[in-house]
């Protein structure tokens, strides 16, 4: 069931085992995003350009591996807290705010993000949440 707080947005969350400063880094940097940024194995994320600045932009191309369905996920920055918080706007209008916070050697991410019309609460929760646990195995890893 999809966690929906009282402005109608969707929650998702992970602890990272890695500390704060290395998480920031992988989040921010295109060449780590394209390397995490997918819900399933069978997506990818082929190129990412973002301006971490508030009123900068950021596009991710996200794309189906065999090529059959893609889209460009973007929008600009609202507000960033270097290691502590980004709030965006995506291309539609909706609010994206995610809270970094230390946790020991780990890192707490928390999404907060204003769903869309077209999919259900639960896809896109669980979409989301996807993204979010494949870039928690690659901090690890890295």
């Amino acid at each position: 069931m999809a966690t929906v707080t009282p402005q109608n947005s969707l929650i998702v969350e992970a602890t990272v085992n890695a500390p704060i400063d290395k998480v920031w880094k992988l989040w921010n940097t295109p060449e780590d995003i394209t390397k995490w940024n997918n819900a399933s194995d069978d997506w990818h994320s082929p190129r990412a350009k973002i301006d971490l600045t508030p009123g900068g932009k950021f596009n991710v191309r996200m794309e189906a591996k065999d090529g059959s369905a893609g889209f460009d996920f973007g929008g600009v920055y609202d507000k960033i807290t270097p290691q502590e918080y980004i709030a965006y706007t995506m291309g539609d209008g909706r609010k994206v705010e995610i809270h970094f916070t230390k946790s020991g050697s780990a890192t707490n991410i928390v999404e907060k993000f204003e769903p869309e019309n077209e999919n259900t609460l639960e896809l896109q929760q669980t979409g989301w949440q996807s993204i979010l646990d494949n870039f928690k195995k690659y901090a690890e890893t890295k």
